[in-house]
């Protein structure tokens, strides 16, 4: 994705003269789980120095995981939430403080968003390129979160107050997303799109991976990915396609994985299980010899990606033109299959991948889009923590 936004751009505050509802007036009294310990410390500390400097690594599984205590407090009528009322850049996007909490419906919960995440999807929506799907304006965008359970909807059985989750929330990004995203200090979302927060990953780990790694992984399921073939990754230091260099290798058995790459990320590529890392600088993939099983392409070059795959192979394509053999496909949320993937992450097999760069505080949102339009973040772009 081109560049087309300073990182400069500066956040815009509204008060109650916000184009969001009003809420009701009568808070509800309920447990929150306040972040505390190493990794909101560190998070401080970056706030207080302004934009954070890092390097490049792989989050670990066994990385200082966010504590929890619980405090007595109140779910209040009105929360902060990021919000545009129309289509456009990222100035569009303002920080209502007087935002109505999301009411819970019938199999829902409401959860206190700790962290969340921001995915291509999540720009191309506030630039207008669904409006046709699109939930009706004004929009509080983001898919992915990590928070408390702090209510529960009639019809919920496996979820309780108190539950550490995360997940993707909305079943179907791209058709009728919800209104109320989870760039909000609350959101709700259907039980069935949640899963339990794997042990051992700490909010703004568990927040970078829902859309991502059900994209990589229902991406390589359709591809028919198993034990003993090869796949190539195109964008393997990307969200999705470090993720999907992880699940190859761990969860589908691959016996050979490559990955392209830029220069300085080429290390990253053998750290995450590439056995093939690819300078995209340097080389064409497509004009190498070897050729491969499924071919992964997260970054737009599906006319290339057919000279690479092997007779009979497949071509997963999430963005740009579609070559035959090539497909595409629009990944559903599931909460099930974050249950099913989170005995790897609780292992630390896979490991979700974090850009340097942040995280972002919620009072950085705007900056946040500006720097994921530039196309150069490393994993994941994240906010945390959200107040």
């Amino acid at each position: 994705m081109q560049a087309f936004l300073s990182s400069s751009i500066p956040a815009t505050s509204y008060s109650r003269s916000s184009f969001l509802p009003q809420p009701p007036q009568a808070p509800a009294k309920l447990a929150i789980l306040p972040l505390s310990g190493p990794r909101a410390a560190a998070v401080a500390r970056r706030t207080e120095a302004g934009r954070p400097a890092g390097r490049c690594v792989a989050a670990s599984a066994s990385s200082s995981p966010a504590a929890t205590t619980a405090a007595t407090a109140e779910v209040p009528a009105a929360m902060k939430a990021w919000a545009y009322d129309a289509y456009g850049d990222a100035s569009v996007l303002k920080l209502d403080e007087a935002a109505a909490v999301p009411a819970v419906g019938e199999g829902q919960v409401l959860v206190k968003v700790a962290a969340a995440a921001l995915n291509p999807v999540d720009a191309k929506r506030r630039a207008g390129k669904f409006q046709a799907t699109d939930s009706p304006l004004p929009t509080v965008p983001g898919y992915d979160v990590a928070g408390v359970v702090v209510k529960v909807g009639g019809g919920v059985k496996g979820l309780k107050e108190g539950d550490e989750v995360y997940g993707m929330i909305s079943e179907k990004p791209l058709e009728g997303p919800k209104q109320s995203g989870s760039l909000a200090e609350y959101t709700a979302v259907e039980e069935k799109l949640l899963a339990l927060k794997p042990k051992g990953l700490d909010f703004a780990q568990a927040a970078g991976l829902p859309l991502a790694i059900l994209t990589a992984n229902e991406g390589l399921e359709r591809t028919g990915l198993a034990a003993g073939k090869s796949v190539l990754v195109l964008g393997g230091a990307g969200g999705v396609g470090s993720l999907a260099i992880q699940l190859a290798k761990q969860v589908y058995g691959a016996s050979k994985v490559g990955a392209t790459a830029s220069t300085k990320k080429i290390e990253l590529l053998k750290s995450l299980g590439a056995d093939v890392a690819i300078d995209y600088t340097k080389e064409n993939f497509e004009e190498l010899p070897d050729k491969y099983d499924v071919v992964f392409d997260a970054v737009g070059q599906g006319d290339k990606a057919v000279k690479v795959v092997k007779e009979g192979g497949s071509v997963v394509v999430l963005t740009g033109a579609v070559t035959p053999p090539g497909f595409r496909f629009v990944v559903s949320s599931n909460g099930s299959t974050l249950e099913k993937l989170n005995p790897y992450l609780e292992s630390g097999k896979v490991k979700p991948l974090i850009d340097p760069t942040g995280p972002f505080p919620f009072s950085q949102v705007v900056e946040a889009f500006s720097y994921l339009e530039t196309g150069r973040a490393t994993g994941k772009v994240v906010i945390f923590p959200v107040p």
